[in-house]
């Protein structure tokens, strides 16, 4: 019986091999290294996890440039405290008017990277209004599961 080599060659440099993009504002991950952060991409951006909960997103994107920065993962309660602590956060132009959770500390503004530091501080501190468990891991319990169930029966009825 033969036993086959593996192909130990290194692949060319082309097209066809996918490049790991570079981490948007690395310094924050770095600055929050001690909570063992976890990433993951989502929209093109880089997500930051500590446990179950989303506490940023890291973006530095070609397309709505004006949005890039720190998106903070908030409440709609705690915007007007966080912005005595972060003048320069505003809301996510991406997302028109609505209101969200989400806050950004634009890369744009005179103090973006004391402002990203200081976040880093509050979310080590366990500061409650920075980080949001999402909501596809919210405990079955919580009033979203909940409506998601009724939906899903209404349908399996209909």
């Amino acid at each position: 019986m033969t036993t086959r080599r593996r192909d130990t060659r290194p692949l060319p440099l082309d097209d066809t091999v996918k490049l790991r993009k570079a981490v948007p504002h690395e310094f924050v991950l770095e600055a929050i290294a001690a909570l063992s952060p976890q990433t993951r991409s989502m929209f093109g951006c880089l997500a930051v996890y500590l446990g179950d909960k989303i506490v940023l997103i890291l973006r530095d994107r070609r397309d709505a440039p004006a949005d890039n920065g720190v998106w903070l993962a908030t409440t709609e309660q705690h915007h007007e405290s966080l912005r005595r602590d972060f003048p320069n956060m505003r809301s996510i132009q991406l997302f028109g008017n609505k209101v969200t959770g989400w806050q950004v500390l634009p890369v744009n503004s005179p103090d973006f990277e004391e402002a990203a530091l200081r976040a880093c501080e509050l979310i080590a501190a366990g500061d409650p209004r920075i980080g949001k468990v999402p909501g596809s891991r919210r405990p079955a319990g919580s009033k979203r599961a909940k409506a998601a169930r009724n939906t899903a029966r209404k349908r399996a009825g209909a």
